[in-house]
């Protein structure tokens, strides 16, 4: 799995050497069962994963409802912003499949920067992705129609259609599960009419 955690974050940052150890030498893997719950709404995030594979949804409740806020899968990191805090999580984090991560605590993190110096520069070089990925979603999400964030979800994300129910889709689009029906109705409509 080393290996494959190498790969990914390569395609993020150039990894020298001392940095491939130090990765190597701190990297902590885990395996989690479809369901499993990761971070519960109200407790504290002590952990942040790095997902080698599988899928994890993070979700809040509003008035009894479930409300999908992201979905994470291979090649990409679950770090939120309590992480290390001691301030309780308003999200849940759950496993949509069977999902292997490499995971870090706060405590473990200190000791790795203490021991490799270059571990900072990295992860800050990887914030600064993780930041910029966050703002693209962020301002699509309030400049795009129901049926334009759908599309583009298929074409950025295709996967997830397949590996997630499509009300979790809807409620990650901002629509409720009958919209998103009548969206994928017409787009079907639309192709079989040309």
């Amino acid at each position: 799995m080393d290996s494959e955690l190498i790969q990914s974050l390569s395609k993020y940052v150039d990894l020298s050497k001392e940095l491939i150890s130090a990765i190597e030498e701190s990297t902590m893997i885990r395996r989690y069962k479809k369901g499993t719950i990761l971070l519960k709404e109200g407790h504290y995030c002590n952990e942040c994963y790095f997902i080698l594979k599988g899928c994890i949804r993070a979700y809040c409740l509003k008035d009894g409802e479930e409300i999908t806020t992201e979905f994470y899968t291979e090649d990409q990191v679950v770090l939120l912003s309590i992480y290390g805090k001691q301030i309780e999580s308003s999200i849940t984090l759950e496993c949509s499949e069977d999902t292997i991560v490499s995971f870090g605590t706060p405590e473990f993190e200190k000791v790795m920067y203490q021991k490799y110096p270059i571990l900072v520069t990295f992860n800050s070089a990887m914030a600064e992705i993780l930041m910029a990925q966050y703002q693209d979603t962020h301002t699509e999400f309030k400049l795009t129609s129901p049926e334009e964030r759908y599309l583009n979800l298929i074409k950025t994300r295709p996967d997830l259609i397949q590996r997630v129910p499509l009300h979790q889709i809807a409620s990650y689009l901002g629509m409720k599960p009958e919209t998103l029906s009548r969206i994928r109705r017409r787009i079907v409509t639309r192709k079989n009419e040309s």
